[in-house]
């Protein structure tokens, strides 16, 4: 099992971004886990270290904006981390 996912915080963030298919930003994301700034920061950098997700920083409407989602190399490590779960706890 991947040591990446060893936190709640970083497996609430891959499932927010898997089930979104889309791009979430980071005021989406701290208000959907009820966390401060600064922790979720850090959770997202080191899901982007592993390059489980990738960033987008831009401008609306003159603000900054930073989004993530979820890449294909995310997508393979969490499936594979649902299901050495999924044999940890014999679900089908």
């Amino acid at each position: 099992m991947d040591k990446a996912f060893d936190s709640r915080v970083r497996v609430a963030v891959m499932s927010i971004l898997l089930t979104s298919n889309d791009w979430v930003d980071f005021l989406t994301l701290k208000q959907q886990l009820g966390i401060t700034d600064g922790n979720l920061a850090s959770h997202i950098n080191s899901l982007e270290i592993k390059k489980f997700l990738e960033v987008r920083k831009r401008f609306v409407d003159k603000y900054p904006n930073t989004s993530y989602r979820i890449t294909q190399t995310g997508k393979d490590a969490f499936a594979r981390y649902v299901a050495a779960l999924r044999q940890l706890l014999n679900i089908k």
